[in-house]
């Protein structure tokens, strides 16, 4: 018998056995059990097996953090070793529902939707941020970016701001692809929708201040109804709302319409429809509320800056915990594409997962257990490039102290940077690199915002664990 596959039976032991299992798949770096009860789980035991890293339950999920790589090949012992069969991420989405509250099931159709278009974000953000070195003031020479003092950058830094902004300005149709998919529709038509959303012929929602306050906002007039032509460039609700309409309509006339006319009927009337809905009614409501929900949130921050900073800094930790952290990309991307053109929430995010990897760090010189050494800095490393599960479920929040020690030092970190007023530009890579998705005249803040939760947490519960020795 294998060691992996000697872990994989553990495993299954621990959580309650064979016959605990409703499903069972696996993402990057976790197993992800749908069980039948949870209180089964003996946690003790599930983490003294050499290859688990941690374990928690979030949104009717119990998973179990193995590690990238490594994990493939003990779901493949798992599931050869006990004969329960290979199941989808859907598989385990769908059993687990019925252990989920309806803000747990509100939370997870909004991860279900922005986790997948996440690379295409992180990845803009980051180009965004390499566009920022090369065309930014002040940063390398006094008064002049890369650019103006060599202009031969000049037309590679337009590729790259190209190639980078093509995620945020067809973000709608990102979005249409995923919920539609997410609402059982077809992702294609909600592409198109997305697409549609900011067709060129419309009037690009950026300049829609400036055209409300000139009278020239373009209109068609539909039998006596004036219904003003305007994209939908930066919005989330309005493709959210519009989404979830088109894939119940798709869903109505598939199930009434013969199949041998379902590609003349269902695609057209269900676009037709949803098409007509949006510009005429979901458009213009969501993008007032949306506007009334971002301009609310930033005078918020505005009159309260060092208390939003200190809550949102030092909470965002327990918010991925509980898996809400996946809601604030929504708003994340909402306040990108305002007036403000920048989000004063991410840098948090940022210095959150900063915080989380040197409290992890901190604990690899003070843990005796040379498993325990290796985890700690494995998942240092990874929180200080964004992932931070290995080091909250595998580290801090076993021995509880780093994890508190974190959330303080993250907590002022973001107080000091909201009373600086730095906005991200973009939604990068989360940890270290994130700096790049900062607008640069912010830079200076934000180094001092990491500086704090480089040091700090690290220091922190180094001495805390000392000091608890004694």
């Amino acid at each position: 018998m294998t060691d992996l596959n000697q872990s994989a039976r553990r495993i299954v032991d621990a959580v309650g056995g064979a016959d605990n299992i409703a499903a069972v798949t696996h993402c990057v770096t976790r197993l992800r059990f749908a069980l039948l009860d949870e209180s089964k789980v003996n946690q003790e035991v599930l983490e003294q097996i050499d290859v688990v890293k941690g374990s928690f339950s979030t949104n009717g999920q119990f998973q179990v953090v193995i590690g990238q790589g490594t994990v493939n090949n003990v779901y493949a012992e798992l599931v050869k070793a006990t004969g329960i069969g290979e199941s989808s991420k859907d598989d385990v989405k769908k059993a687990s529902e019925k252990n989920m509250n309806p803000l747990q099931r509100a939370v997870k159709t909004l991860a279900d939707i922005f986790i997948p278009i996440l690379p295409a974000i992180v990845t803009a953000g980051l180009l965004m941020g390499i566009n920022n070195i090369l065309t930014a003031q002040d940063i390398f020479f006094s008064g002049k970016s890369i650019v103006e003092v060599y202009p031969q950058w000049a037309d590679l830094a337009n590729m790259i701001n190209l190639i980078a902004g093509t995620a945020f300005a067809f973000l709608p149709a990102l979005i249409g692809w995923s919920a539609v998919k997410r609402f059982g529709g077809n992702p294609l038509l909600g592409i198109v929708l997305g697409v549609m959303l900011v067709h060129p012929d419309l009037l690009n929602a950026w300049g829609y201040g400036a055209a409300e306050q000139s009278g020239d906002i373009p209109v068609w007039n539909l039998f006596g109804l004036e219904v003003q032509k305007v994209g939908y460039q930066g919005q989330v609700l309005p493709i959210l709302l519009a989404s979830y309409l088109l894939a119940k309509i798709e869903r109505f006339l598939t199930k009434r319409t013969p199949e041998s006319i379902q590609l003349l009927v269902v695609a057209p009337i269900t676009l037709l429809v949803t098409g007509f809905a949006s510009f005429i009614v979901i458009g213009p409501i969501t993008f007032a509320i949306g506007n009334v929900l971002t301009s609310g949130l930033i005078a918020v921050f505005e009159q309260f800056a060092v208390l939003g900073g200190l809550l949102y800094g030092g909470l965002y930790a327990a918010l991925v915990i509980t898996g809400m952290h996946h809601t604030f990309l929504a708003v994340d991307l909402q306040l990108i594409g305002s007036k403000l053109g920048g989000t004063f929430l991410w840098p948090m995010l940022a210095l959150s997962n900063i915080a989380q990897g040197s409290a992890a760090l901190a604990m690899m010189f003070i843990v005796k257990d040379e498993k325990q050494k290796g985890l700690s800095l494995t998942s240092g490393i990874s929180a200080y490039l964004g992932i931070t599960e290995p080091a909250l479920f595998g580290v801090n929040l076993r021995y509880r102290f780093p994890f508190v020690i974190a959330m303080i030092s993250s907590g002022v970190a973001g107080m000091f940077i909201s009373s600086q007023g730095v906005l991200a530009s973009s939604v990068g890579v989360g940890g270290v690199p994130g700096i790049f998705s900062i607008m640069s005249q912010y830079w200076g803040a934000f180094a001092i915002g990491m500086a704090i939760v480089l040091i700090a947490p690290f220091a922190g519960t180094y001495l805390y664990a000392k000091l608890k020795m004694k």
